[in-house]
């Protein structure tokens, strides 16, 4: 695997998401910046059988700038974002495109539709992979924990969870909220591949990915909500507010560093 087209990808990927949102003038922004490198790794390795759901579906900005690198959706349409008549709404619309099969956003259902989707592969007796990307912050939901014990129980092996451990949701850190931090040591209990790994390092998210699977695998990545906005990270404001211009200017400086 070639770590310096990875690299490159996800820098075009976060100057598109930077620009997106100062543009739209949206929120949200904390929360994408914290799953993007895992979004340029996991959408590129996807073959046309295989699905990615995003669970957290706020963060739809990362997905689209991902997809488009791949070509999933036209980069022209970016420009689009958030506008009036959008097909590229704030979470991921449904019957829209191929590369989004459900539309998401009500935090805890999105790894129902993943197990769902992994069992009726496993009937159907296809090799293919799901991929379910969730927050930290809806693992105070029961539904998700159903799906968990839905999954486990039918064995999906083609399943993989990945959980984007920031620390940080809607009303505060997510172990003020209600506390169990880390998560991962909540689910040892289950039949699972668990690996807690750095969710910023594009390699070592690339080398996981790529690691043969013998059950549900479960990556948890510790990251920065709001990585690579100095203002925004590791604050909770990142998950409302959008960029000002002082901000977007020193997050384009800073990455324009890195090119």
């Amino acid at each position: 695997m070639n770590y310096d087209i990875i690299k490159n990808n996800f820098l075009w990927c976060k100057k598109r998401l930077l620009t997106m949102h100062f543009t739209a003038k949206v929120g949200h922004l904390g929360g994408n910046l914290s799953c993007l490198a895992a979004l340029c790794v996991i959408i590129p390795k996807l073959r046309s059988h295989d699905r990615f759901i995003l669970s957290k579906g706020h963060s739809a900005g990362a997905l689209y700038v991902a997809l488009a690198k791949s070509g999933l959706i036209s980069e022209d349409e970016l420009e689009t974002f958030h506008g009036d008549g959008t097909r590229l709404p704030g979470h991921p619309p449904v019957n829209t495109f191929d590369s989004i099969p459900f539309a998401t956003g009500s935090l805890g259902h999105g790894l129902s539709l993943a197990a769902g989707f992994a069992l009726s592969q496993t009937l159907r007796k296809k090799d293919a992979k799901t991929y379910c990307l969730t927050s930290d912050g809806e693992w105070q939901e029961g539904s998700t924990w159903e799906a968990l014990i839905f999954a486990c129980h039918h064995h999906l092996k083609n399943l993989t969870i990945i959980i984007d451990h920031n620390g940080l949701q809607g009303f505060g850190s997510t172990s003020a909220v209600a506390s169990m931090n880390p998560l991962w040591e909540r689910i040892k209990g289950f039949d699972l591949d668990i690996v807690v790994i750095d969710g910023h390092d594009l390699k070592e998210i690339a080398e996981e990915l790529a690691r043969p699977q013998e059950k549900i695998r479960a990556i948890f990545l510790r990251t920065i909500k709001g990585k690579g906005v100095s203002d925004m990270e590791g604050k909770m404001h990142s998950h409302y507010l959008p960029l000002t211009n002082k901000q977007y200017e020193q997050a384009l400086a800073n990455l324009e560093s890195q090119l």
